[in-house]
């Protein structure tokens, strides 16, 4: 089944001097795919992964081009032009993404960058987007277990840290004093939830807590001991932006791990820093 705003692989029918038709299933026959989309050597019966979507005369087509974001994602994308339509974006491909007026948390501006939802428009078959995020989020109960990997993006900065959309499906926050190393909107990381609290709001950290971390943890800290001739000049006592610096883990993820490290008598602590023993 061809999904329009997405990846597909589709198997050539077809070459034509304008380019070459792929297998669309009986919803959308043969799809075109222009000429200079099209690789070197490709063959009928050959595979393609391509992107579907409605080019600028309204044709499902097939690119090979990659565009910044599909259905489905959230992405910050930049606008190239406003008319009486609404908003078109910047997206990676010659047709540009289209915020409808309707779509628009307030009105657009041309060379700003805003956080939307990419989506395919059911009644006209095209693919669209939204900048009112809310609606796309949070409409399933979240079943995260503390300590589980996600996948996040930042979305916005607030007072108390910054808000995140996670799995592309739930709102979660990380708050600031959690935070140990540089943070922008529109980066996208992993993440481990904290908590999801009672009335479904998601805390969650750029770093996974417990002891389980605390073995990968070690061993970055004694190879870089080593690498240091034995000592470093950082301990317990120093600041929590020292310690991300030099070894990008949180304070209460170091002091865990060296106080793991001093139990077994691997280093020593003092108050100019740790040695190897």
């Amino acid at each position: 089944m061809v999904e329009i705003g997405k990846f597909n692989t589709l198997r050539v029918v077809k070459e034509v001097d304008f380019g070459i038709y792929l297998d669309g299933g009986e919803e959308y026959g043969e799809i075109l795919m222009p000429a200079r989309y099209v690789p070197e050597n490709v063959e009928p019966d050959d595979e393609l992964e391509v992107f579907i979507y409605n080019d600028s005369e309204d044709r499902v087509i097939a690119t090979t081009e990659k565009p910044y974001a599909k259905v489905g994602d959230f992405k910050f994308l930049k606008v190239k032009a406003v008319n009486r339509t609404g908003a078109f974006f910047d997206w990676g491909l010659p047709k540009d993404l289209l915020v409808p007026f309707r779509e628009q948390r307030a009105k657009m501006t041309e060379g700003r960058t805003y956080l939307v939802h990419v989506y395919l428009d059911t009644d006209t078959d095209r693919v669209v987007a939204s900048a009112k995020i809310d609606k796309f989020l949070d409409n399933i109960l979240p079943e995260y277990e503390s300590g589980e990997e996600v996948d996040l993006l930042i979305a916005e900065k607030t007072d108390m840290g910054y808000k995140v959309i996670i799995n592309n499906t739930h709102w979660g926050m990380i708050y600031d004093n959690e935070i140990f190393g540089p943070v922008e909107t529109g980066d996208y990381v992993k993440g481990y939830i904290k908590k999801v609290r009672d009335d479904d709001k998601i805390d969650v950290a750029l770093q996974k807590e417990g002891y389980e971390q605390v073995d990968s943890i070690s061993q970055n800290i004694l190879d870089k001991l080593k690498d240091a001739g034995g000592f470093l000049a950082v301990s317990d006592k120093s600041p929590a932006e020292m310690i991300y610096h030099l070894f990008g883990i949180s304070k209460k993820n170091f002091k865990k791990a060296i106080g793991a490290l001093y139990k077994k008598k691997i280093i020593t602590i003092g108050n100019d820093g740790i040695r190897l023993s």
